[in-house]
C-alpha cells in the first residue's frame, strides 16, 4: 500500500512539473527550453529576461519559488559564452523545486537578483569570485572566498591547479608573504620500516614473531 502511494505520487509530481514546463516553454518569452530532467523541472532562459522570469517564478500562485537555495557556476572554456549561471529555487508550500540556467561570458554581466532574494548576494559574490562572473546591479560584488591581493578565479578550467602564488608565514620577517609558487623540494628519505616491529610479541602474533626472528637471521 505504501509503495503504491509513493507510486502515485510521484507520478502526480511528474504530471505537475511536466505542465508547469510547458506552461514556461510555451508561454514566457526568453525561455529556450523548460523540460522535467532526470524527475527536475530545468529551464534554460536568456539573461535578459531573468529578473522578471524570476519573479514570475516567485510570486505566481502555479509556481510559488519562495526560497533560492543555491547559485552556482559552470565553465566550458570551449563556449562563447562559456558560463552557466545556475540558480536552485525551492517552494515550500508545493513542495517543487527548479533549476535555472543563464550563459554569458567573461565580460557580459547578469542581471542581479538580490532584490528578489537578499541571500543571493552571498553566492553572487562567490560565483564571482570563484568564476569570475559579472553581476549588474550588484552593490557588494567583492571576493568572499579567496584571499586579498588573490589573482585569477580559481574554479575556470583554464586556472592552473598550482595557482599562481603561495602565501606563508616568514619567521625571518615575522609576517605573512606572498611569493610566486613554488612547488620544488629537497630530496627525502622515506623510512619504510613499521614502528610497531620493536613491539613485543602480543598474545595469537607468535608467528609473527617466529617469522620475523627466521628473516633477521638471513638477512
Amino acid at each position: 500500500m505504501a509503495e503504491e502511494t509513493a507510486r502515485l505520487a510521484g507520478a502526480a509530481s511528474a504530471d505537475r512539473l511536466g505542465a508547469l514546463a510547458f506552461t514556461l516553454s510555451s508561454s514566457f518569452p526568453g525561455v529556450s527550453s523548460a523540460a522535467v530532467e532526470r524527475g527536475e523541472l530545468v529551464v534554460r532562459a536568456d539573461k535578459d529576461v531573468l529578473i522578471p522570469l524570476m519573479t514570475l517564478l516567485r510570486d505566481d500562485p502555479q509556481f510559488r519559488f519562495e526560497q533560492m537555495m543555491d547559485l552556482c557556476g559552470v565553465d566550458f572554456p570551449a563556449r562563447k559564452n562559456r558560463f552557466d549561471v545556475v540558480y536552485n529555487l525551492l517552494s515550500v508550500s508545493l513542495n517543487q523545486r527548479v533549476r535555472v540556467i543563464v550563459t554569458t561570458d567573461e565580460l557580459t554581466p547578469v542581471p542581479s537578483v538580490h532584490g528578489l532574494w537578499p541571500c543571493a548576494t552571498w553566492w553572487e559574490r562567490e560565483c564571482y569570485d570563484l568564476f569570475g562572473v559579472l553581476f549588474s546591479g550588484q552593490p557588494d560584488l567583492r571576493r568572499i572566498l579567496t584571499d586579498i591581493g588573490f589573482e585569477g578565479h580559481p574554479l575556470r578550467k583554464d586556472f592552473p591547479l598550482t595557482g599562481y602564488t603561495e602565501v606563508r608565514y616568514d619567521p625571518e620577517r615575522r609576517q605573512v608573504v606572498r611569493e610566486p609558487v613554488s612547488l620544488t623540494q629537497d630530496f627525502r628519505d622515506f623510512d619504510f620500516v613499521s614502528p610497531w616491529e620493536g613491539v613485543l610479541t602480543l598474545p595469537g602474533d607468535e608467528k609473527a614473531h617466529e617469522l620475523r626472528q627466521i628473516m633477521k637471521k638471513l638477512s
